[in-house]
């Protein structure tokens, strides 16, 4: 009896030890293979961005995925992606391509996507001398001076003029949207190079009032500050200390 009971319990034992050592061998060759593939960061959505949204760090995440199934143009640095525009919808859990995203200073096409929140586009006409002999460009910073005819005057006409408008961003002159040495090569056309009548600045709703009053009420001249320093998005350094 005693020998038959020993036989059970040996054979017991022996299938437990064979279940573990399987199990173990199993787990051994799990770790083996999540060891032998390369992993990398890339950045994703962690949340749906719409087209033409913005982008910011609490938008995004990273994760870790097989280095082999990394799509091209994927991103791995939260920076690459932060403060610039989603060209099309991007949903949830999708990785966030290069080619997908857009720079505000970069847009070439819409004026209304370089436009910062709070602000507006507004457009008055102005001849050469107006505009510094046509030398003002895209992302410089101007004051605009209105000089108004003196009513009160009694004898020959006499102007008054202030400043009406200080440090105002110009998004576009003429329909020209980019910094001219972020023309790319080949594309210097006419277009590039021609006088242009317009200046497009960027202001908040009640400058941009103001600046249409006084269009209506007399002369414009636009004076130019120093080139701006920009940040690494793109946009000018002092539109972000100034907002």
């Amino acid at each position: 009896m005693k020998s038959k009971t020993v036989l059970l319990l040996s054979l017991v034992m022996g299938i437990i030890t064979t279940a573990l050592f399987f199990q173990y061998m199993n787990q051994a060759v799990k770790k083996e293979t999540v060891a032998a593939t390369p992993m990398t960061d890339v950045i994703v959505a962690k949340e749906t961005i719409n087209k033409n949204k913005k982008i910011t760090a609490e938008m995004l995440e990273v994760v870790q995925v097989p280095k082999e199934s990394v799509l091209a143009k994927s991103i791995n640095s939260i920076s690459e992606a932060e403060g610039k525009l989603a060209e099309a919808k991007i949903e949830k859990g999708e990785p966030i391509l290069a080619h997908r995203l857009i720079s505000q200073i970069e847009e070439e096409v819409y004026v209304s996507r370089k436009v910062r929140d709070g602000f507006r586009a507004v457009s008055v006409s102005a001849n050469l001398p107006q505009t510094v002999s046509n030398l003002i460009e895209v992302e410089d910073f101007v004051d605009v001076i209105v000089s108004k005819e003196d009513q009160q005057a009694k004898e020959k006409p006499v102007f008054k003029s202030i400043v009406l408008l200080e440090k105002a961003r110009v998004l576009a002159v003429g329909k020209k949207l980019v910094l001219a040495e972020d023309v790319k090569d080949g594309e210097n056309t006419e277009e590039q190079v021609e006088e242009y009548t317009t200046v497009t600045l960027e202001l908040n709703p009640n400058d941009a009032l103001k600046l249409v009053n006084a269009y209506k009420e007399g002369q414009l001249h636009f004076t130019l500050h120093t080139r701006p320093v920009m940040n690494d998005d793109g946009t000018p350094l002092e539109t972000e200390k100034e907002s």
